[in-house]
C-alpha cells in the first residue's frame, strides 16, 4: 500500500501533483534543490488550494489539512521512506539521470520509482539504475487537479509487477484513469496534443484567423475547456517547443516540426502563464487578463 509518496521538482507539474495527492490523504515528500523554489512552489500550492476555497469547492480547514500532509525538503535523503517517487523536474534527459541516479541509492528497494516526462525515453532513464523493473511513467495533464486521466507508460525492462502496483496506485488511490502506454516519443497524450498545437500555430502564422478566433473556434465549435493557444500557454510555449523538437528529431517527420511563430516567441521570452505573457495575458495567479 502507497501511503507516502516523493515529488522531486516544484514546477508547475510538480505543484499539481503534489497538491493532488495531499488531497487524497497522502503524505507527500516535496523536493527542490533551492529553499526559495521550495517556498515559492508551496505558495502556489497555497493560491490554488484559495481559489477553490473561493468557488466553495474546498473549506479553509480542507485547506489546513491537506498542507498538512506536504512537507519540504531541499535534499534526496527524505525520500527513504517513500513507497513511491515522482520526478516532475524539465524535459533535460541527462538532469534527469542524475536524479535518477541518486534516488536509485537513497530508496528502498521495493521503492517505484516514476517520471512524470511526456517525451523522454523511460528505458534510458531506467538504464542508470540497478532495478529498471522497478522504473515507470506516470504522466499527469495539466492541469494535475481537474484531468482525470495518467498515462502510465512501460519502458523496456518495466516489470508487471510494477505497473500491477502503479495501476492500483492511479485508479484506486488517487482515483484516476491509467491508460497503459509502451514507451514511444510523446506517448499518446503529448503526441496528438502538440500535433493540434502546432497546426493551430501554423493556421496563425498563414493569417487565417487571429490568436482569439482560432481559440474561439476551437473552445465553442468543439468545447474544447482551452482553446490550442490558449492551451499552449498553459503548459509553456518553452515545453511544447521542446516537446515538438524531441519528436521531430526522434520520427523524422516534417509534421512534428515547430512552427516558426512558436520559435520566436519562445526566444522572446513569451513562454505563456509562468512568464505572465503568451498568446494572451496572465496575472501572477495564471488568470487570464486578455
Amino acid at each position: 500500500m502507497i501511503k507516502k509518496v516523493g515529488v522531486i521538482g516544484v514546477g508547475t507539474m510538480g505543484q499539481g501533483i503534489a497538491e493532488m495527492l495531499a488531497a487524497n490523504g497522502l503524505d507527500v515528500v516535496l523536493v527542490e534543490q533551492t529553499p526559495e523554489r521550495l517556498a515559492y512552489g508551496l505558495q502556489m500550492i497555497e493560491v490554488s488550494l484559495d481559489k477553490q476555497i473561493e468557488k466553495w469547492a474546498l473549506t479553509a480547514s480542507e485547506k489546513k489539512l491537506i498542507l498538512s500532509r506536504i512537507h519540504t525538503e531541499g535534499g534526496y535523503d527524505a525520500l527513504a521512506n517513500c513507497e513511491l517517487v515522482i520526478e516532475t523536474i524539465s524535459e533535460d534527459l541527462e538532469a534527469k539521470k542524475e536524479v535518477f541516479r541518486h534516488i536509485d541509492g537513497i530508496c528502498a528497494q521495493n521503492a517505484i520509482l516514476a517520471s512524470n516526462t511526456s517525451t523522454l525515453s523511460l528505458t534510458e532513464l531506467a538504464s542508470v539504475t540497478k532495478r529498471p523493473d522497478r522504473v515507470i511513467g506516470i504522466h499527469f495533464i495539466y492541469p494535475v487537479f481537474k484531468i482525470d486521466l495518467v498515462e502510465i507508460v512501460r519502458g523496456l525492462k518495466t516489470s508487471d509487477e510494477t505497473f500491477k502496483e502503479t495501476k492500483h496506485f492511479v485508479e484506486e488511490i488517487i482515483q484516476k484513469k491509467g491508460v497503459m502506454v509502451f514507451e514511444s516519443p510523446g506517448f499518446v497524450t503529448t503526441r496528438l496534443i502538440c500535433l493540434f498545437i502546432n497546426e493551430a500555430l501554423h493556421v496563425l502564422e498563414e493569417g487565417v484567423a487571429y490568436a482569439e478566433d482560432i481559440d474561439d473556434a476551437m473552445r465553442i465549435g468543439y468545447s474544447f475547456q482551452h482553446g490550442p493557444l490558449e492551451m499552449a500557454d498553459r503548459f509553456g510555449l518553452d515545453s511544447v517547443l521542446a516537446a515538438l523538437e524531441r519528436m521531430f528529431r526522434e520520427y523524422g517527420e516534417l509534421k512534428y516540426r515547430p512552427s516558426i511563430v512558436l520559435k520566436k516567441m519562445v526566444r522572446a521570452g513569451q513562454l505563456g502563464v509562468k512568464s505572465g505573457s503568451g498568446f494572451f495575458k496572465y496575472d501572477k495567479d495564471g488568470d487570464r487578463i486578455s
